[in-house]
């Protein structure tokens, strides 16, 4: 495969370094502003916000993914550091593009339905530095401005969750802080011992460029198994991938609301994204020989996190568990290696950023009006707030996989894909779903249905602008159901050519017979006639 690395019509306006800049600065503007009405101090913070979702759906409305179906588009490079091969270097394809958009979403949306509690100027300039850090992992095509902004997040997202989390939030951001800076570490040590091999192999300058090292494949194969390791255990930690999972529900229990929506949203898909893209791309022949434990750790992770989801009291610790299980179909299908099941995992993605962030939303605007999240001092609730219930019904189906809402279409895709590759595997997996609908129904009956009691039933319905901020996210769960073709062809361009990249590189592999159009879904009619 060789990648061409394509400008698009917008290559005159650096929009992708804009994505990074906007935010960041932005930061810098709300962290210096003086001591102003808090309700002014999140206009500023929303201005920035709404113009980096501005400017990723300019990169969704201007991609060109029939003519440039194989190549990184919105190509913007800069020299850095120009004796070692560094440089400022962006690119989007398929599989990174509604990742940025879903950023550029999320963001203005957790700002309009939260405000801080206190020292708001802090809280929106973390914010903004986080959602720069996201983007900058998103776009970035050169290794070391890839993990300065993987490692970015980790600084924001500790404070808003030691400051102005709940309950025993110190101990929760010190051990998701200490847990994703380990396996990064370890990642660092990867990435320029990736550079140097390059460079020695190749007879060259050292470069940190992405595609020119993929594209070379000039490390030797065991060695590239053990630097893939030191990627994929930094990308376990931040999924986070069973038995790594530890920070997760701590982390999400007691961050504030609004982190834990970003959290879900986003972050958790920095992992899964790196797999991909630093993983699959850069070892293909380690991924694929380490293919098997990943599935099985991504199958183990599925029933394990929804079997612990059915078990807790706690609302928001119920709905952090589901996210150990979701991210565990998104693993299994990046590691069937194939078309579908991949094309399954980057939607699936964007799925559960969706429907997880707004089950996240809609559990903080109870705490907001019960200031308890235990499952057996709510119920009723459907009485006295009928539309909360409403909304909760719809984003609950959602992640159950209903099928008519988002969650089925990555959840199909990814079955249907591991099945033709690794038949045992999807069907194990196929469990899960079975378990997604035991543990969301049954906390869905005891929080919204039986009797109400005083404090439930005097419980006050959602507010216009409540309404008005889930709106969107019910929107893309219903069309990314119903009409989800647009989204998957442009990203089934991109996985395609990942996947005859993987295949030019690992002897012996093929992808299975693809009888499926994933934007049509129509049956290959040669393989019926010769009865396949």
């Amino acid at each position: 495969m060789n990648v061409v690395i394509a400008a698009s019509s917008s290559a005159t306006f650096p929009v992708l370094p804009s994505l990074l800049i906007v935010p960041a600065a932005g930061a810098l503007v709300v962290a210096f502003l003086p001591r102003v009405r808090k309700d002014l101090t999140k206009l500023v913070a929303l201005i920035f916000s709404t113009t980096t979702c501005a400017l990723s759906l300019w990169l969704l409305s201007d991609f060109e993914y029939e003519k440039h179906s194989d190549m990184f588009q919105f190509v913007s490079r800069q020299s850095w550091i120009s004796d070692f091969g560094i440089s400022w270097s962006f690119g989007a394809d398929g599989i990174s593009l509604f990742l940025i958009v879903l950023t550029g979403l999320l963001f203005p949306i957790a700002f309009l339905a939260v405000d801080p509690e206190h020292n708001d100027r802090s809280y929106f300039a973390w914010m903004l530095l986080l959602e720069a850090g996201v983007m900058g992992v998103f776009c970035s095509l050169d290794l070391i401005v890839f993990f300065l902004c993987f490692e970015v997040v980790l600084v924001p997202m500790y404070f808003l969750i030691s400051r102005w989390g709940h309950g025993n939030r110190s101990y929760a951001a010190t051990k998701f802080f200490l847990f994703t800076m380990a396996g990064s570490a370890l990642m660092l040590v990867g990435i320029i011992t990736v550079a140097f091999l390059h460079a020695d192999s190749v007879g060259g300058s050292i470069t940190f460029d992405l595609v020119e090292i993929a594209e070379s494949q000039s490390i030797t194969r065991g060695t590239a198994r053990w630097l893939f390791l030191t990627f994929a255990l930094a990308f376990a930690v931040k999924i986070p991938i069973f038995p790594l999972h530890t920070w997760l529900p701590d982390a999400h229990t007691e961050a504030p609301t609004a982190g834990s929506v970003i959290l879900a949203g986003v972050l958790l898909k920095l992992g899964t994204y790196g797999l991909i893209r630093f993983g699959l791309y850069l070892f293909p022949e380690a991924s694929h020989f380490f293919a098997p434990v990943f599935l099985t750790l991504g199958v183990v992770g599925i029933i394990y996190g929804a079997v612990v989801a059915a078990m807790q009291k706690d609302l928001k610790r119920l709905v952090a568990y589901s996210s150990i299980a979701h991210l565990g179909f998104i693993v299994l299908g990046t590691f069937a290696l194939n078309t579908e099941a991949i094309v399954g995992s980057v939607l699936q993605m964007v799925n559960h950023g969706i429907s997880t962030g707004a089950l996240f939303l809609l559990v903080g605007m109870i705490y907001e009006r019960r200031h308890t999240r235990q499952i057996d001092e709510l119920g009723g609730l459907q009485h006295s707030a009928p539309l909360m219930a409403g909304f909760f019904t719809v984003v609950m189906l959602s992640s159950i996989g209903l099928p008519g809402l988002n969650g089925f279409v990555g959840e199909f895709l990814i079955l249907l894909g591991t099945f033709t590759a690794h038949r045992w595997w999807a069907v194990v997996a196929t469990v899960g779903v079975v378990l997604a609908a035991l543990y969301l129904l049954w906390a869905y009956q005891r929080v919204f249905h039986g009797p109400a009691e005083k404090e439930n039933a005097e419980m006050t319905d959602l507010k216009t602008r409540e309404t008005l901020v889930l709106l969107p996210l019910l929107a893309l769960i219903v069309f990314l159901g119903i009409y989800p073709k647009p989204v998957i062809n442009r990203m089934e361009t991109s996985v395609k050519t990942l996947v005859v990249h993987i295949e030019k590189h690992v002897s012996g592999f093929e992808e299975p017979v693809n009888r499926y159009s994933l934007g049509e879904i129509k049956i290959d009619i040669q393989q019926v006639e010769e009865g396949h």
